[in-house]
């Protein structure tokens, strides 16, 4: 079954739009260049997988089922942290391209994009302080260190063909898990859940970071540079060691050779892709994910009616779904 994301957003896609609408005019700067910088950053194509996460989960806990100004805030505030992280992790990975379109730090420079990152991290902070509740902007301020914590354990394990699997879900869950479950956490505290509900939906959102992020790394192997909006790769080129090169390694230790070479050549790339789909790699990969939107899936299903939580275990399966 394919599941497109216009079918799972159909009940928050006025929010969706608002969404839009909404970051551009939240991201205001005096200075021409910096704004020019984040508004290329909002122009670039994005599913918007995180926000639409809180507002689905904002209809789950709200008694009506009504999105509240706060919740719809949230949304837009985990966007723009989402997007500063990208801003950084552009600078450090020096990617040309990004959803298809030109990095900041290629349009302009890497002074720029960071200060670019500063400032959108800068006005995601005011925004979220601006939501008075002491309990969210604890939970959500900690995803910032969370991301710096996930960038120097990257660099940290660079290269490295010795890192594990343990590693690699570490580094996931600072990078990409720590948002979508901290501001799944968050959502429910506006909605002035009990802390058990409040934990639930933290741990789905953690799964369903670490599958995402798992599914991410299995496209930068398996997809075209066009369907990644950047050159394939990429991960492997800047030293990044992913779950389908980690399982590979376990098959094929010939690749260490490519990594302690820190693939100097263009061919080596390509070599050690094809190296890895020639494993069963690339399917222990996917089954890791998997077990992550089990275990998602079952916290919600264990609690909370399946018509309630119906398009939120859609999102769920749309991101196993990506490299079908």
């Amino acid at each position: 079954m394919i599941i497109h994301s216009n079918n799972i957003f159909t009940s928050i896609n006025n929010e969706l739009l608002q969404l839009n609408n909404n970051l551009k005019k939240m991201v205001v700067a005096e200075h021409p260049i910096l704004y020019a910088a984040a508004e290329q950053l909002f122009n670039a194509k994005s599913k918007k997988i995180r926000p639409a996460i809180v507002l689905l989960i904002a209809q789950i806990t709200m008694k009506d089922k009504k999105i509240k100004a706060e919740h719809k805030r949230l949304a837009e505030i985990t966007e723009i942290i989402h997007t500063a992280s990208l801003v950084h992790d552009d600078v450090i990975d020096d990617c040309e391209t990004r959803r298809g379109i030109n990095t900041v730090h290629n349009l302009f420079s890497n002074k720029i994009a960071i200060l670019a990152g500063d400032f959108l991290f800068a006005q995601s902070s005011w925004y979220l302080a601006n939501l008075n509740d002491l309990n969210v902007v604890k939970t959500i301020s900690k995803v910032i260190t969370d991301f710096a914590e996930g960038e120097v354990q990257q660099g940290v394990k660079s290269f490295d063909n010795k890192i594990s699997i343990e590693d690699y879900m570490e580094k996931s869950f600072y990078k990409t898990a720590s948002l979508i479950a901290s501001s799944s956490k968050a959502t429910t505290i506006l909605s002035k859940c009990n802390l058990d509900i409040q934990n639930d939906f933290y741990i789905y959102g953690k799964h369903v970071g670490l599958a995402f992020q798992i599914i991410d790394d299995i496209l930068d192997i398996t997809s075209s540079p066009t369907d990644l909006g950047k050159p394939a790769g990429s991960d492997l080129r800047n030293g990044n060691l992913t779950a389908p090169l980690i399982f590979a390694l376990e098959e094929k230790p010939e690749l260490s050779l490519l990594i302690n070479q820190e693939f100097q050549n263009t061919i080596d790339i390509s070599k050690a892709i094809a190296i890895i789909k020639n494993t069963t790699a690339i399917q222990k990969a996917k089954d890791l994910a998997e077990e992550h939107i089990q275990l998602a899936i079952q916290i919600l299903n264990e609690k909370y009616s399946s018509k309630s939580i119906q398009n939120l275990l859609l999102v769920s399966h749309y991101i196993i779904n990506r490299i079908n």
